[in-house]
């Protein structure tokens, strides 16, 4: 009887990941790590930035070659070497850091390299077939996306909706989730569980890569938990407790998810009157931010948050509005002239705005406040490291050391080294759009408690967050955004998520 189980169990297994190892220059990512996923199952894989979540998957996928282990699908050892003959395998995976071609219509982007022919006959690629195709995905996935819509014209949730549409079109038996919910509204996230949910009930495996904790517990059948590179945990996902995946990612307890509250918000310092954006929804939003506050700015995507970010720093065209420092007027016409307003800004999208993958962390750290470091003509090397060294230990980036390409580090140790670049610049005003998207919860907490540091040494800081418990637990007043204008403005203490969601709702 025993025997027999045993046999069903290992026949139900999709892939058996065993003893993985991947090492770059400086650092060994993976050691050891272990990992099976079952058919028909939800498989979370969880751990801090630089974990080697994400480093493990692209071993599966064909991006990274491994050093060491077996990678077993469907009974069978396979080693794929790239990322096309993964798909044409049964195995799919939607990046965390999207990467699409956002010059081509949606359907080009979901049939690159496979696209449909008129005929056997006639090589030609047919727009029907690859209209009508991208359709039938599209309406089996409840996805509301015109085929023809150039990407670059979309929000960052749509374009990850088609991503995850283009994974399904594959038929494949294993889909890798990275980090997919780190754009989605509510809404959205309650849609990706329905196709989650489908695919399950298909047979796929479904690896899901995430730090949101709640949606963890409530769409896995299991989780496995790195740390370090090396695996720590495999439980099914009822036995386990928001305390318990924090205890064995970070190896120790956290208590609270967000810092005491101690900063003193004193008077207005800025003033933003009648902001009216020239090519987005963008009308007539007025507001005040304070000396040593924390303003959040709420809404559903597409509000307009994001767009009132790059409409105060100046990388989005005005088409009215005034803004005031201490009263006093600036233009903030472009980011070279907010910056020496002392304004700075943390973009959504770290991998198309914030960093330059290429370049090492020293570089990525510096380049917003290169005027400090020049000594005569020359920037000075040692004042550059000294600053970038600053910025790891601040931020505690895990890298091995300031001349790593910073495209090398996981999505959250990346988000740490813009973050610093901005703090650097001394700025009053700091926009952080997203500031902690895709970084874990021991990370989240570290960048909570700077910004609250931040706030008590006098900076205004305007938070964008998608996640209503965090503009709680950290904002001192929130702004709610709908349909481009401003819909309400709420204090933090005295609000709930759903005044809130009423707000973002008004005029969408």
């Amino acid at each position: 009887m025993e025997k027999q189980t045993v046999s069903s169990e290992s026949k139900n297994v999709l892939l058996r990941m065993e003893g993985i190892c991947k090492e770059f220059p400086g650092v060994k990512a993976l050691d050891n790590v272990n990992l099976t996923v079952k058919a028909g199952t939800v498989h979370a894989l969880m751990g801090e930035n630089g974990a080697g979540k994400s480093t493990l998957m692209k071993c599966l996928f064909g991006v990274y070659n491994k050093n060491s282990g077996h990678i077993y699908f469907e009974g069978r050892e396979v080693n794929f070497k790239t990322s096309k003959e993964a798909l044409e395998n049964g195995v799919a995976m939607v990046h965390q850091e999207l990467n699409q071609a956002l010059k081509r219509n949606v359907m080009d982007n979901m049939w690159l390299g496979r696209f449909p022919k008129i005929s056997k006959w006639c090589p030609l690629t047919s727009e029907k077939k690859m209209y009508d195709a991208t359709m039938k995905v599209f309406e089996e996935l409840d996805v509301h996306v015109d085929p023809r819509t150039v990407m670059s014209q979309m929000p960052v949730s749509q374009r990850q909706m088609v991503e995850i549409a283009k994974a399904v079109s594959f038929n494949s038996k294993i889909i890798v989730f990275d980090e997919p919910t780190s754009s989605l509204t509510e809404e959205e996230v309650e849609h990706l569980f329905r196709i989650i949910n489908m695919l399950r009930d298909r047979g796929c495996g479904i690896i899901y890569i995430s730090h949101k904790m709640e949606e963890i517990l409530r769409i896995s059948d299991e989780v496995t938990i790195m740390r370090d590179g090396q695996w720590v945990a495999t439980r099914p996902a009822k036995e386990l407790t928001m305390n318990e995946i924090i205890r064995l990612m970070v190896g120790r307890e956290l208590t609270n998810r967000y810092p005491e509250k101690d900063n003193k918000v004193g008077e207005p310092i800025l003033q933003v009157k009648n902001l009216t954006a020239q090519y987005s929804l963008l009308k007539d939003v007025s507001f005040e931010a304070k000396a040593g506050e924390v303003l959040g700015v709420a809404g559903l995507d597409g509000s307009g948050r994001t767009e009132l970010l790059e409409n105060i720093f100046g990388i989005a065209t005005r088409k009215e509005g005034e803004i005031y420092l201490h009263g006093k007027r600036v233009m903030n016409r472009n980011a070279r002239e907010s910056l020496a307003n002392k304004f700075a800004m943390l973009t959504e999208e770290r991998r198309a705005t914030g960093i330059f993958g290429i370049r090492d962390i020293q570089a990525n750290t510096t380049i917003s406040s290169l005027p400090k470091y020049k000594k005569g003509p020359f920037l000075s090397d040692k004042l550059m490291s000294e600053s970038t060294e600053w910025g790891i230990k601040a931020m505690r980036t895990k890298t091995p050391s300031q001349k790593t390409q910073i495209r090398s580090l996981s999505g959250g140790n990346q988000q740490k080294v813009i973050l610093a670049r901005w703090l650097l610049t001394d700025p009053e005003v700091l926009l952080l759009d997203e500031p902690t998207r895709g970084i874990d919860v021991g990370a989240k907490y570290e960048i909570y408690q700077l910004i609250l540091d931040l706030a008590k040494q006098g900076k205004t800081i305007i938070m964008v967050s998608s996640e209503m418990p965090e503009l709680l637990g950290v904002c001192d007043r929130i702004l709610v955004m709908s349909g481009g204008r401003l819909s309400g403005e709420v204090g933090a203490k005295e609000t709930s998520q759903e005044e809130i969601m009423t707000l973002a709702t008004k005029y969408a």
